[in-house]
């Protein structure tokens, strides 16, 4: 063997590995993606519900989110604010989702769409977002979120 034909053979070897870890990555990656956006569509759902033990599940214990004013809240903040009973949630819906995968993190962007009543006034919200979620031992948990309303 010439060492012209080694070095063929050694680099297709390598390139043969090298696709067949990339494609693994890439399969253990899709089934994360999907459980995200499942998930995504929980907690949106849960929220809407006032089903507050499973937003409690879905957070992480220093979750903190930042809504369109730039008010911060803690996990207990954003459940307290969930079950708030003056307010009642007709419709809450997400378009544009993404799901961005980083080993055990994982970014969420899209758009929201929130109606309903609070003290007995009507609003309507047209946001972006931005969730992060992180594995923790084999629960994926959001730790962090933003809203931001879109400019025109």
């Amino acid at each position: 063997m010439t060492s012209r034909s080694a070095s063929v053979l050694v680099f297709s070897l390598v390139f043969s590995l090298a696709s067949g870890l990339a494609i693994t990555l890439l399969a253990q990656d899709k089934p994360d993606a999907a459980y995200i956006r499942s998930m995504e569509l929980k907690w949106t759902e849960s929220y809407k519900l006032r089903q507050v033990d499973i937003l409690a599940s879905l957070l992480a214990d220093d979750f903190v989110i930042t809504i369109e004013d730039g008010s911060t809240y803690s996990k207990t903040g954003y459940i307290s604010h969930s079950a708030e009973p003056s307010t009642h949630v007709e419709v809450a819906e997400m378009s544009d989702l993404k799901v961005r995968m980083h080993g055990t993190t994982a970014v969420v962007t899209g758009a929201y769409h929130e109606r309903g009543r609070s003290d007995g006034k009507l609003y309507e919200y047209h946001d972006r977002f931005t969730d992060v979620w992180m594995k923790n031992a084999s629960k994926w948990q959001v730790i962090a979120s933003h809203y931001s309303v879109a400019t025109k």
